[in-house]
């Protein structure tokens, strides 16, 4: 990252900074906790998803010279908060729920713990990375629930800024989508990337026959070709003509998809094409592809839903002080109340492996019964990055904790959340 890594965050974060240095607050140990206080309208669960880049980004979040000069010719710091800026390296902790966790409401995701003039100044940089990925693989989850077994390619790089796209890329490939069209994606991350070709290849030539066949001969028989330009059925027609009956799938980005499904599929059969594979895009969303759930279709490209949250482009994380020298703290405001002290957390399950309940305490040893699984695990001690598990590896972990939620919970529709959360209350 740039010399301005640290410019990652809000005004008032430096602006607090410079207060506690001046009153002697700043080094107060503080636990700030990340949670959300509900889901997005009409969600059953969330997707922790976000947290290997944001552990890869705090080594980086640091002030360098030239930051510094504009921060203080521009009057946002004096000169003792420059200069505690110049030095500053986050030397304290954090725990948190695993990449590709489930959360629910209440659910202490993200655990910081240090001084309060460390901890604080990343809140912002903390919060813009999971609410965004947490967003988009919470969506990307519903889409592939939804697809079944029929893989989704991730393509919505040009409906979001260039580089929400990439971290989009990641998060929807976390969540289950199968490739991206992304290729900085590609390259940062290892995510699978897929593609062929657009409207504008078509259109470049005189006649759609003469660009499906230059494209054939440069990416073989086995490539896609995008039928909806013109007229569908003579499109398709066109493809296998050229292609052959061995063409390797027919895309469709328009229309009514249903219907256009079956009958390209038996046009397709009709001229001998029976491999060949059926793939549909255009404004899908995870009720559209519920809808499609009948329809011969192979596979879906899935674009501006995934990459915006398909409505919930926010978590809605907030990072709350909790903590402060060893002290419960918590906010009483109506409606934006918090609870006070550091929290631990287990999901409970059935002996079947069905997740029952969320129980979120405070620290301590844990009310332990046979099922429950810990969720929070150690990411930075010390200021020391820990092993962070790869992002297959933590595709591979929500993909089995998602099998644990009660069927109802993966539902589309609207209701209460997957499973419910439980607090317990410290002994007396």
């Amino acid at each position: 990252m740039t010399g301005d890594t640290g410019l990652l965050t809000d005004h008032y974060e430096l602006t607090m900074l410079q207060a506690a240095l001046r009153d002697g607050t700043a080094g107060r140990h503080c636990v700030f906790e990340v949670f959300a206080r509900r889901l997005p309208e009409g969600r059953r669960y969330g997707v922790v998803a976000g947290t290997g880049r944001l552990l890869s980004a705090i080594p980086d979040f640091r002030y360098d010279d030239e930051v510094l000069a504009g921060l203080r010719s521009s009057g946002v710091i004096d000169d003792a908060t420059c200069r505690w800026l110049a030095d500053y390296r986050f030397a304290g902790d954090i725990t948190g729920y695993a990449e590709g966790e489930v959360y629910l409401p209440g659910s202490p995701v993200l655990t910081v713990e240090g001084t309060f003039a460390e901890a604080v100044l990343l809140e912002t940089l903390a919060l813009s990375v999971l609410n965004h990925d947490s967003a988009v693989a919470s969506a990307a989850a519903r889409l592939a629930h939804a697809a079944g077994d029929r893989p989704c390619i991730e393509m919505g790089s040009r409906r979001t800024h260039e580089e929400s796209a990439v971290a989009a890329a990641r998060a929807a490939y976390l969540a289950g989508f199968a490739t991206t069209s992304n290729l900085a994606a590609g390259r940062r991350y290892g995510v699978p990337t897929a593609g062929t070709a657009a409207h504008s290849w078509t259109l470049l030539h005189e006649h759609e026959g003469d660009a499906f066949r230059a494209q054939v001969e440069a990416l073989g028989v086995g490539t896609t070709l995008l039928v909806d330009t013109y007229d569908i059925a003579a499109g398709i027609a066109t493809a296998i003509e050229v292609a052959g009956p061995g063409l390797g799938a027919v895309r469709i980005d328009s229309g009514d998809l249903a219907v256009l499904a079956h009958q390209t599929r038996e046009q397709l059969d009709a001229l001998g094409a029976r491999n060949t594979r059926i793939v549909l895009s255009g404004d899908l969303d995870e009720f559209a592809l519920a809808a499609l759930a009948t329809a011969p279709v192979d596979a879906y490209g899935v674009g501006t839903a995934v990459v915006t949250g398909s409505g919930a482009p926010a978590a809605g994380f907030v990072y709350k002080l909790v903590e402060v020298d060893g002290r419960a703290v918590a906010k009483r405001s109506e409606d934006k109340a918090t609870r006070g002290g550091r929290k631990t957390a287990v999901r409970r399950h059935r002996s079947t492996g069905t997740a029952t309940e969320e129980v979120v305490r405070p620290q301590g040893e844990p009310s332990a019964r046979d099922g429950d699984r810990a969720l929070q695990h150690p990411m930075v001690r010390s200021g020391t990055l820990l092993d962070v598990p790869t992002l297959d590896a933590s595709r591979e972990h929500l993909r089995q904790v998602l099998t644990t939620l009660p069927w109802q919970g993966l539902a589309l529709s609207k209701g209460e959340p997957a499973i419910p959360t439980t607090y317990e209350e410290p002994p007396t």
